[in-house]
């Protein structure tokens, strides 16, 4: 079979899919970018300006590319002193190569104008008060034990030694100086979008192949979203969904934030829903912080054990538990019993901390991580077997090693490696934000949903001992050389999708169930911001085709099976879980 890369540069030394091998902290959207914010109402008229008129101006087609990138690097904006534009040097806003493939004109503007509007994850600013009492606010570069490396809205470096620092909290706010558009006239600002309008990729598919397709043709006839609750039962910021063991037509929902577990009943006569667990005194909650993932035991029925994965802040230490609890004899609450805390994984930053939990076909508790931060993984934390970032983690809940509240599967990858650094945990490394991921029941490959950091999303299948490239390779392209091994194969991913298609992809789930023999081992996933959703087919981790499916109403946070095999989606933003109801349509 001719290697995928064939057609490409020989230093791309990637292992190719076959039958035997095989993927906040700026307050800024990707669109974010220019630096620039309204002012109050008021201030705008005192100025002479509307700002619906820039709106309007920089809406429409037209307007000098060139003069706008004298703008963006000029002394007005200053954009060019937070963004880079492709490049390996980091700034402390996001790199902009690509955005116009992701963004239509007059979504450029209107993220332009209201920059904290919709904050993506991972571009929150961090505030630190030192114990002088001064506060610190900007995008986490680098964390070491000894001090932080902190971006300030100035675009500079500022280092605080970790002793100094009295408190730290996520921030709810762009860094970006407010007002900043209103220094420029309405004709600069129409240039500035007009140049931001041709930041665009023009290597990232020719380069990439044919596993990252440029275009993405929709089905015959799009899916049907069918609801499943109404307005009055909607949930908040929910993350999980699963059918709950032991109770007939009930499920449990997790919220992300205000970290509660509820019931879902659904009956003929009645939908209703009851409160499982409430935790929020031990989960730390914020932005995309709290719950993450819930796994009931393979033998919930006997035990009643489930297992939960939550964030925590304890003094100035930051990361997530992965912890066991225990349910009412009738499976319908949580039992209030403490909660055993199986493992503890510590983090850099508040980025990427991955998310997913669940048992495997062999009964054994998988735990999704990210790479921990900052931005680009810069310590290489996802090649690293040494620790628990970037990875995926296998490990036995039914009993403990020595000074473990869990046992170490012997059958684990590097399990008995030759450098007592490793980490007999780990599974599979070289995953950015492994946020879900599953397996299809009836090959039992797992499909892992693997968020990109610049250019790609990534959907991969992983197995034992692989290293899935970040951040040596982001999809199929070098990313960076920094931490490149000549010992090392990479694994490239059944799938690569370009930023015009989305920007953090929410990995779904192999379709098996019975009432649409058309879509019968398709995978089903989205992407959260875009709200695209997409189906693929695969073989021998090679794509043989991929569609776009339709389009959600909400940012979809987690897809979900129920006992059937029928496919469901949770929506962050408005709390209502959907079915997708694929008719009698083949997936053409």
């Amino acid at each position: 079979m001719q290697s995928r890369f064939a057609v490409r540069s020989s230093r791309f030394r990637r292992v190719l899919p076959s039958s035997s091998t095989r993927w906040g902290v700026l307050s800024l959207t990707l669109l974010s970018l220019l630096c620039v914010d309204p002012l109050p109402a008021a201030d705008a008229k005192e100025k002479g300006k509307s700002l619906e008129a820039y709106r309007s101006a920089g809406s429409k087609p037209g307007g000098n590319a060139a003069g706008g990138r004298t703008v963006f690097e000029g002394p007005k904006a200053k954009c060019a002193s937070c963004h880079a534009i492709g490049g390996e040097t980091r700034k402390a806003g996001p790199d902009l190569l690509g955005i116009a493939d992701k963004y239509r004109r007059h979504e450029l503007v209107e993220h332009m104008l209201h920059p904290d509007k919709s904050i993506l994850a991972g571009y929150a600013t961090s505030v630190f008060v030192t114990k002088d009492a001064k506060v610190h606010t900007g995008v986490i570069e680098d964390r070491q034990p000894t001090h932080v490396d902190l971006f300030i809205a100035s675009g500079e470096k500022v280092r605080l030694a970790s002793d100094d620092i009295a408190s730290e909290k996520a921030g709810k706010n762009s860094l970006m100086p407010k007002g900043l558009w209103q220094e420029l006239s309405e004709q600069e600002f129409v240039d500035l979008t007009a140049y931001v309008e041709t930041l665009k990729d023009p290597d990232l598919y020719k380069l990439a192949g044919a596993a990252t397709p440029e275009k993405i043709g929709p089905t015959k006839k799009p899916v049907r979203l069918v609801p499943i609750i109404g307005d009055n039962l909607r949930f908040g910021h929910p993350v999980w969904f699963e059918p709950l063991p032991g109770v007939e037509n009930a499920f449990v929902v997790v919220e992300n934030d205000p970290a509660k577990v509820w019931v879902l009943e659904i009956t003929p006569t009645e939908t209703k829903k009851s409160l499982f667990l409430d935790f929020k005194k031990e989960a730390h909650t914020g932005q995309h912080m709290g719950l993450m993932g819930l796994a009931f035991h393979p033998k919930f029925l006997e035990n009643r054990k489930y297992y939960l994965n939550h964030h925590y802040l304890e003094g100035k230490a930051f990361g997530t538990y992965v912890i066991e609890r225990q349910a009412t004899k009738d499976y319908r609450r949580d039992a209030a019993v403490a909660s055993r805390r199986l493992i503890r994984i510590p983090q850099n930053t508040i980025l990427h901390t991955g998310g997913m939990i669940g048992f495997g076909p062999d009964g054994f508790l998988y735990i999704g991580t990210g790479d921990g931060g900052p931005q680009t993984d810069p310590n290489g934390r996802s090649q690293k077997a040494s620790i628990l970032s970037g990875s995926i983690l296998r490990i036995d809940v039914d009993r403990k090693d020595e000074g473990l509240e869990y046992g170490i599967p012997k059958s684990n990858p590097f399990v008995g490696s030759k450098d007592p650094r490793v980490r007999g945990e780990v599974w599979a490394i070289g995953l950015r934000q492994a946020w879900r991921f599953s397996w299809d029941p009836e090959t039992d490959d797992l499909w892992v949903g693997d968020v990109g950091q610049v250019r790609f999303e990534e959907i991969t299948i992983v197995r034992a001992g692989e290293n899935h490239g970040w951040n040596v390779y982001e999809g199929f392209l070098p990313f960076s050389d920094r931490y490149k091994s000549k010992a090392s194969s990479y694994v490239a991913p059944v799938v690569a999708l370009g930023r015009r298609h989305g920007a953090s992809v929410t990995g779904g789930y192999v379709y098996r169930g019975k009432r649409s023999p058309g879509y019968r081992g398709v995978y089903i996933f989205g992407d959260y911001e875009s709200k695209r959703l997409w189906g693929l087919t695969q073989k021998d981790r090679q794509l043989t085709k991929i569609l776009e499916i339709g389009r959600a109403p909400d940012r979809m946070t987690t897809f979900a099976l129920d006992r059937d095999g029928e496919i469901y989606f949770l929506g962050y933003d408005h709390g209502l879980i959907y079915r997708l109801d694929f008719g009698k349509q083949k997936f053409e």
